[in-house]
């Protein structure tokens, strides 16, 4: 099923496959018969000439046999390069569009993995199946047929030789299916393992556990040995038993079409084509070993596969019919009474939020883990759509507004500042390709990481690693907030964007925002009170539910979350930094 929805759109090539490899086995299989004829009439009765044209009529064969082969081959690497392009291009689609949460449950190594290794598999699969599979099964059951054909009785003889190996292999197949799920599974363990161990190696060196890190890796090492161990065993011993029986068999047929042959049962070229035939037999046996062996490897991958494939996407964002576009100047937010329900969710992660942030104003969110600050961001930029009420930017439902036109107007600085491989350059043009380099510079300026970046080997041509690894969080942090005011929006989301800076690094970056930031208005969710105490008001959530709302003094006299909240950061004491006006 997996492969032939893979293949409909190469049907028209996978049965010209076919067809040149039936053509190329068919060749082959005439040989031998023709062998045979020689024997029996050219050489016994002394007939040259006709063992001269016979031997023209074998090399035309043997001609069209290659041709065939050769044309089989091409078109079969086509189709199956063309077919791992598409499988990883759908999985990779897929893995895109999952939630978190579906992410978590797989693992990103897993994932990995499943993309990269299991796509492989099936491809060489595909490959082996066009290459080998076609032409064992007629090669085989064409040998018997035609051995049978030339004498009866030998022909029985390679039926009981073609019914023991195919039961062989049966109950190969059967204790190899589970060695190849344990291998597959324990790839994605160490996979996992390795990941963690590269990624927090200084946290390993820093509480002492390189041994006990060591010994977790040796496990799970172990447990890929283990299964790739007794596969090597019965793959060095299956062929050699395989080989074993075949030559028992060729040594019976051999004695018993030795005395046909003396009883004049037989002609000697009949012999011989019937030798032929097993020889043919015992390499279709051959090349069915390597098929069913990448069958119960794949096995494993298609199953991988199919599961992400067939994983529930998470309900997306419904695209309006109509877009509506909004005005060309504003920058207003508004939620009305706007509440969101996760699918499968006991609780609310939003209920009730009414909330106006209007142009030139800062409302910062506070809450506890879980309280719904960075949902209500998700559903101003369209991640996520309310359950409940509605969700306006410029007085437009976004439900409504062109897409496109909605992530022009809102600008998003998520929490974790997630950059890409390739330069800081790219990185800032990630949302606005046309973007000079003054405009880049400018930029950095106002998140005051100019200088940052201009004492990089390469300055804006510097190498940002995946993940933007070989930058620390706050300058990772302060990248993201120039990528997002180079798109210029009307609308600023800032989320927890400013939890890697250090207080004095923190007023500063803020203070070149405020500058260039202007008139739009500003929804910020943060930590600190510090932070927030400088917005124009404070939205505290507690439970998904707006609890509060006004300046920081107010609040404090008014609202027991939010004393308690100030209460609990009071130890660290930071000081009020400059706001963002």
């Amino acid at each position: 099923m997996f492969l032939r929805t893979g293949l409909r759109p190469y049907r028209l090539t996978v049965a010209g496959i076919v067809l040149l490899q039936l053509v190329q086995t068919a060749a082959v299989l005439t040989l031998p018969t023709l062998a045979a004829a020689v024997i029996d009439i050219g050489i016994v009765r002394g007939d040259v000439g006709f063992v001269g044209r016979i031997a023209v009529v074998m090399a035309a064969v043997a001609v069209l046999q290659v041709v065939s082969s050769v044309a089989a081959q091409w078109l079969a690497a086509r189709v199956a390069a063309q077919l791992g392009y598409d499988l990883r291009t759908a999985v990779v689609s897929r893995v895109l569009s999952l939630s978190v949460q579906q992410v978590g449950r797989f693992g990103v190594p897993s994932l990995i993995t499943r993309s990269v290794n299991d796509v492989r598999q099936v491809q060489q699969l595909c490959l082996a199946l066009f290459d080998v599979a076609v032409t064992a099964v007629v090669m085989s059951l064409g040998g018997l047929a035609l051995a049978t054909a030339l004498d009866p009785w030998i022909g029985l003889v390679l039926v009981g030789l073609f019914v023991v190996v195919a039961v062989t292999i049966g109950r190969l197949l059967v204790q190899m299916f589970p060695l190849y799920d344990r291998l597959q599974t324990a790839t994605d363990r160490v996979n996992r393992i390795l990941r963690e161990q590269i990624a927090g190696v200084r946290v390993v060196r820093a509480f002492v556990q390189d041994r006990r890190e060591h010994a977790r890796f040796a496990g799970a090492n172990r447990e890929l040995h283990d299964p790739g161990l007794r596969l090597g065993y019965q793959m060095a011993t299956f062929p050699a038993l395989v080989t074993l029986v075949m030559n028992v068999f060729a040594v019976g047929l051999v004695w018993l079409g030795a005395g046909r042959v003396d009883a004049g049962l037989m002609p000697l070229g009949v012999l011989t084509a019937v030798l032929g035939y097993l020889a043919l037999i015992v390499l279709s046996m051959v090349m069915t070993i390597v098929v069913i062996t990448g069958a119960a490897r794949a096995r494993t991958s298609v199953a991988r596969l199919t599961e992400v494939l067939d994983a529930p996407v998470p309900e997306q964002p419904r695209v309006p019919s109509f877009p509506t576009v909004g005005p060309a100047a504003g920058g207003r937010v508004e939620l009305r009474g706007v509440g969101h329900v996760a699918p499968g969710a006991e609780r609310p992660m939003l209920d009730g939020v009414d909330l106006t942030v209007a142009p030139g104003e800062t409302v910062a969110v506070l809450g506890g883990t879980g309280s719904g600050k960075s949902t209500l961001l998700s559903l101003v930029v369209r991640l996520l759509d309310p359950t409940s009420g509605s969700v306006r930017v410029d007085d437009v439902d976004v439900r409504e507004m062109d897409p496109d036109e909605l992530a022009r107007r809102v600008g998003l600085v998520p929490q974790t500042a997630q950059l890409f491989a390739g330069t800081v350059a790219t990185n800032l043009r990630f949302g606005a390709p046309a973007a000079t380099d003054e405009q880049l510079w400018d930029a950095l300026a106002a998140v005051r990481a100019d200088e940052l970046v201009r004492g990089l080997p390469d300055g804006l041509e510097s190498a940002v690693s995946p993940d933007g690894r070989n930058l620390s969080g706050g300058q990772r942090q302060r990248l993201a907030l120039a990528r997002t005011l180079l798109r210029r929006p009307r609308v600023y989301l800032l989320d927890d964007c400013f939890s890697a800076l250090d207080t004095t690094t923190e007023r500063e970056v803020r203070a070149g925002l405020a500058a260039r930031t202007g008139g739009a208005p500003v929804l910020l969710v943060t930590q600190r009170v510090a932070t927030a105490a400088t917005a124009d008001r404070i939205v505290v959530l507690d439970g998904g539910r707006m609890v509060a709302c006004g300046d920081h003094d107010t609040l404090l006299r008014e609202d027991p979350v939010f004393a308690e909240i100030v209460r609990s950061q009071q130890a660290v004491a930071e000081p009020v930094v400059g706001g963002l006006r």
